[in-house]
C-alpha cells in the first residue's frame, strides 16, 4: 500500500513577484542609420571626412583666414625680393611669422594667402562641376534605364559619343574662342563658369551609365510593379519610386567625382586655361613655380601638396561611403 503523504506543516515559499521592468521597445534602423555605423568604424575614411570638412571651411572662411594670419593674395611685396634675382629674401623660400609660406618669387605675393584661396576655387569648380554632372547624368540614366527601346539607345549613343570626345581639347578650344564677357561673367568668373559648365557636361555619362544600369534591375521590382498596378503615371514612378532606391549609388559616385573635378580645374589652370591671374588656383600657382623650382622648390611644393591632401581625403572619403552603402561590394 502507498504511504499516506503527512503535511510537514511547512509553507511552501510564496513566489517573488518579478519587479516591474520598463521593457525598451525594439526600434528598427533605416539604411542611412546602418550605413553611419558602418562608416563610424572605418576610421580612414572618418579621418578623410575630417580633413574635407577642414578643407570646406578653409575655403568659406578664406577672407577671415586670410585676414588672421597673411596678407591679401593680390597684395605685392617686391621689398622682400633680391632686386637682382627676383627670388624671396631669406631662407626657405621668405617664411616668417609674417609670412607663414613665403613670398612668391619675381612679385612677393603672399604664399600662403594664395594656398587658402586657391583652395576656394578649386572646391567650387570641383563642387559646381560634379552637381551639374550628377544632375544630367541622374536624369539621362533613369529615363533611358525605365523606358528602354529607342530612348535607351539614343541616351545611350550620346554617352558613348562623349566619353570618346577629346574633353581636355574642347575646353582648351572652347577657352580660347570665348569673348571676354559673355552671360553677365567676365574674367575669372566667366573661365569658372565656362569650366564648370564643360567639366559637368563631359562627366554626366559616367554617372548616366550606373544609374541607368540600376534602373534597368530595379524596374522589375515588386513595387513598381505594385505602383504601376494601381495607375501610378511614369515620372511618379521614375521620381517616387526608383530615384530614392537610387541615392546611395549616386551618392557614392559624386563623392568619388569631386577629387577628379579637382584634378582637371588644377590641370586646366596650369595649361593656361583656368582661371585668369592673378586670381589664386592651385594649378596656375604651379605653373608659375616651373620657372623657379630650381632655385625655390618650396613655392612648387605648397601647392602640390595641397592638391594631394585634397584628392587624397576625398578618395579616402568616398571608398569609406561605398563600402558603407554598399557592404556587399566592400573590400
Amino acid at each position: 500500500m502507498t504511504a499516506p503523504l503527512h503535511d510537514t506543516g511547512a509553507a511552501e515559499p510564496a513566489a517573488v513577484a518579478a519587479p516591474d521592468v520598463p521593457q525598451k521597445a525594439i526600434e528598427g534602423r533605416s539604411p542611412w542609420q546602418i550605413a553611419w555605423l558602418r562608416l563610424k568604424r572605418d576610421k580612414v575614411a572618418l579621418a578623410g571626412g575630417v580633413i574635407v570638412l577642414l578643407l570646406i571651411l578653409v575655403a568659406i572662411f578664406a577672407p577671415l583666414i586670410v585676414k588672421a594670419f597673411g596678407h591679401p593674395p593680390e597684395e605685392l611685396h617686391e621689398d622682400l625680393l633680391d632686386p637682382l634675382l627676383g627670388l624671396p629674401l631669406g631662407d626657405w623660400g621668405g617664411m616668417s611669422s609674417e609670412f607663414l609660406l613665403g613670398v612668391e618669387p619675381v612679385n612677393g605675393r603672399d604664399v600662403f594667402s594664395r594656398i587658402v584661396y586657391g583652395a576656394r576655387i578649386s572646391l567650387l569648380v570641383a563642387f559646381l562641376s560634379a552637381f551639374v554632372a550628377v544632375s544630367l547624368g541622374t536624369f539621362f540614366g533613369i529615363v533611358a534605364g525605365y523606358f528602354g527601346g529607342w530612348v535607351d539607345a539614343a541616351i545611350s549613343r550620346v554617352m558613348d559619343l562623349l566619353l570618346a570626345f577629346p574633353q581636355l581639347l574642347f575646353i582648351i578650344a572652347l577657352i580660347s574662342v570665348i569673348p571676354n564677357k559673355l552671360w553677365g561673367f567676365e574674367g575669372s568668373g566667366l573661365r569658372i563658369a565656362v569650366l564648370v559648365l564643360v567639366i559637368g557636361f563631359f562627366g554626366w555619362p559616367y554617372i548616366g551609365r550606373i544609374v541607368r544600369g540600376q534602373t534597368l534591375s530595379l524596374r522589375e521590382r515588386e513595387y513598381v510593379e505594385a505602383a504601376r498596378s494601381l495607375g501610378a503615371g511614369r515620372f511618379y514612378i521614375l521620381f517616387r519610386e526608383l530615384l530614392p532606391n537610387l541615392v546611395a549609388p549616386i551618392t557614392v559616385y559624386a563623392t568619388l567625382m569631386i577629387p577628379t573635378n579637382v584634378l582637371t580645374e588644377a590641370a586646366l589652370s596650369f595649361l593656361g586655361v583656368g582661371v585668369k591671374p592673378p586670381t589664386p588656383s592651385w594649378g596656375e600657382t604651379l605653373a608659375t613655380a616651373v620657372r623657379t623650382y630650381e632655385d625655390d622648390p618650396l613655392f612648387m611644393i605648397f601647392p602640390g601638396v595641397a592638391i594631394f591632401i585634397t584628392v587624397l581625403a576625398f578618395n579616402l572619403f568616398g571608398d569609406g561611403v561605398r563600402d558603407a552603402l554598399d557592404p556587399k561590394g566592400s573590400r
